[in-house]
């Protein structure tokens, strides 16, 4: 009997790890493109939390109206609560941002909300589109 089976079988399952993690480490976060940015004014639908419990979770804000049809990313949860900015639905909002494609859909990098009612600024990121938090 060889003691090449073994060894072989080890390598095929290393190798099948390696398939599966590779890529989620190639996938490059979203950059911000400074000549794609805009400002646009919506309405709050839903502040949305990716993954919705767990660690680390990522906050995307939903309008009512958003003329693209894309989802607008803000920041880690964490950054929002420690600037202590609260979203709610209604809230009327002016957003500056870069408008993308990630994964083959419409995003937005939001640089700056003001929520309009009562004239709050969070500034998500600075001018040359490096994050705040």
């Amino acid at each position: 009997m060889t003691r090449s089976g073994p060894i072989l079988t080890s390598l095929l399952k290393v190798a099948a790890i390696l398939c599966l993690v590779v890529p989620g480490f190639s996938q490059t976060a979203p950059k911000y493109d400074p000549a794609t940015e805009t400002t646009f004014k919506g309405i709050v639908e839903e502040l949305k939390m990716v993954p919705p419990s767990g660690a680390k979770p990522i906050v995307y804000l939903v309008l009512k109206s958003n003329p693209d049809g894309g989802q607008i990313f803000l920041c880690p949860k964490k950054f929002l609560d420690d600037v202590g900015v609260v979203f709610k639905v209604d809230d009327p909002v002016e957003i500056t941002g870069s408008k993308i494609k990630a994964n083959g859909s419409d995003l937005t990098l939001a640089r700056e909300v003001i929520k309009t009612n009562g004239g709050e600024t969070l500034t998500l990121r600075f001018k040359d589109g490096r994050p705040a938090w």
